[in-house]
């Protein structure tokens, strides 16, 4: 599955990443994850199945989710403590179930 995390290029979203990827390696479940500014992912979307919104920029999400669905890809935001506590587990549960709800809808 591949992610694009739109974050603003702090040094948490890094870490997230990293986090999510150890757990995605334990679960044995193909990973490729982005995290990039909101700027210009309407050229790099459509290469992703899910779009991740960190919560520092929550107040894009309406735009950004605009541009997921002009794609056909689901999008949320990122639970606050999940992020803030590096909950990789958890975030990876969160993309899952994104993609199943999509699948299924």
């Amino acid at each position: 599955m591949k992610v694009l995390l739109v974050c603003s290029g702090g040094m948490s979203s890094s870490m997230l990443v990293r986090s999510m990827e150890n757990e995605a390696k334990k679960r044995g479940v193909p990973l490729v994850i982005e995290s990039t500014g909101s700027d210009g992912i309407e050229d790099k979307i459509s290469s992703y199945d899910v779009l991740l919104v960190a919560p520092q920029v929550r107040h894009r999400f309406e735009r950004l989710s605009d541009v997921a669905a002009k794609a056909s890809i689901p999008a949320a935001v990122i639970d606050r403590q999940d992020y803030g506590l590096m909950r990789g587990d958890a975030v990876l549960d969160q993309v899952e179930e994104l993609l199943n709800n999509h699948t299924e809808g």
